[in-house]
């Protein structure tokens, strides 16, 4: 029987081991004999660069080894025969090949389309959604263009870390003063982009506002199914069966 998991925002940072445990114990016993696995952005808190793996001693913030065993006990799932994708999100932009490689899954890009049932259904994020917080979108811009990643990249192991912090702290900071609709998705943003890839299902995360909203696109009928972010007991996941329709739900941890 073919079954797809999606699960998003996980926001996995050595200050939240519950989440962290809590996910490991969903891989072994939910995702073990799914046939594919798509996490949708915010794996991590923070991402500071694929070379963060090499250099656990010089980590004390503890990200490295945190990174390194969730790799692993993903590579364990994929090498049971799960194929494993993994997304960009606002906090882990920086994640490269080489993790996805330990972790034996493959990067996919934001957005993408793919089939279930012979019906198209768009994976993304979700922040690029988000066009009413233009402090946000102007900031996504400089974050995904590759000049600014490559200059990221090419500062000190140290320097990352402490930039990494900062980011986390402002990021906290300025959304504490944003209205809750500017950092929620746009209505008619989705709709066009919905409209433009031919769908009539989307599935996010990054707003952390789980539900289905129904919608209509060109008079047809269509929805939008946003993920939840992962909390100490309890997390979100999308499955789809071989029906094709997925099913949002709340999983224990």
């Amino acid at each position: 029987m073919s079954t797809t998991l999606l699960i998003s925002d996980l926001h996995l940072h050595p200050d939240a081991p519950e989440v962290t445990e809590g996910f490991l114990d969903w891989l072994a016993r939910r995702a073990s004999g799914a046939d594919a696995l798509y996490i949708l952005g915010d794996f991590f808190e923070a991402w500071i660069g694929d070379d963060l793996l090499d250099h656990v001693d010089q980590d004390p913030t503890g990200n490295a080894a945190l990174a390194i065993r969730v790799a692993g006990a993903l590579r364990r799932l994929a090498d049971e025969g799960t194929a494993i994708y993994l997304m960009h999100g606002n906090r882990d932009f920086l994640l490269g090949h080489r993790f996805a490689s330990a972790a034996g899954a493959k990067l996919v890009t934001d957005p993408a389309v793919l089939r279930f049932a012979d019906e198209p259904v768009l994976l993304m994020h979700g922040d690029s959604l988000c066009t009413r917080d233009e402090a946000y979108m102007a900031f996504r811009r400089q974050a995904r263009s590759p000049a600014w990643q490559e200059q990221i990249l090419a500062m000190p192991l140290a320097d990352r870390i402490q930039l990494a912090a900062q980011l986390r702290q402002q990021s906290g900071e300025a959304n504490s003063n944003k209205a809750e609709d500017i950092m929620d998705v746009t209505p008619a943003e989705v709709v066009r982009t919905m409209r433009d890839h031919g769908v009539t299902t989307l599935i996010h995360g990054h707003t952390h506002r789980p539900a289905v909203h129904a919608l209509e696109i060109d008079e047809q009928p269509a929805r939008r199914i946003v993920l939840g972010d992962w909390q100490p007991d309890h997390g979100w996941e999308v499955e789809i069966g071989p029906d094709g329709d997925p099913v949002l739900r709340q999983v224990t941890l």
